[in-house]
């Protein structure tokens, strides 16, 4: 992948209208990728999860929402904790956009960059 980096906002960048902010609070789910959008990824890293921080970062910013379909796709695992986590790393949620990109099929991307350790798996690996 090509990738380009500035110091520049992507709110200087790029239409209001053309960027999608991920954020695993939002109710929009996300169903397709449009190359024709600007998708943010980690617009906000912080050490600790903050519940609904991007979502209001985004709203302030006036931008569209989305998150990923894992709640769609995918089930909670019985785990010994009770750990269920939507929010991925950067790189996962790269990796999850990428395998769609080019499989057009969302459990072989999330089977590709949800870890078992976030607590769901795609139900055909549920039993397991």
């Amino acid at each position: 992948f090509k990738m380009d980096t500035t110091p520049e906002s992507y709110l200087d960048l790029f239409p209001l209208d053309a960027i999608v902010y991920l954020t695993p609070d939002s109710e929009n789910v996300l169903e397709d990728i449009d190359p024709d959008k600007v998708y943010v990824l980690g617009g906000l890293v912080d050490e600790s999860i903050h519940k609904q921080l991007t979502l209001r970062r985004a709203r302030e910013q006036s931008l569209r929402t989305a998150r990923l379909p894992i709640r769609e796709y995918m089930v909670k695992a019985p785990n010994a904790k009770n750990y269920h986590s939507e929010t991925l790393a950067i790189n996962q949620v790269f990796d999850v956009l990428s395998t769609y990109y080019e499989t057009r099929s969302w459990p072989a991307a999330l089977r590709a960059g949800v870890s078992s350790g976030k607590g769901y798996v795609l139900p055909d690996t549920a039993e397991q």
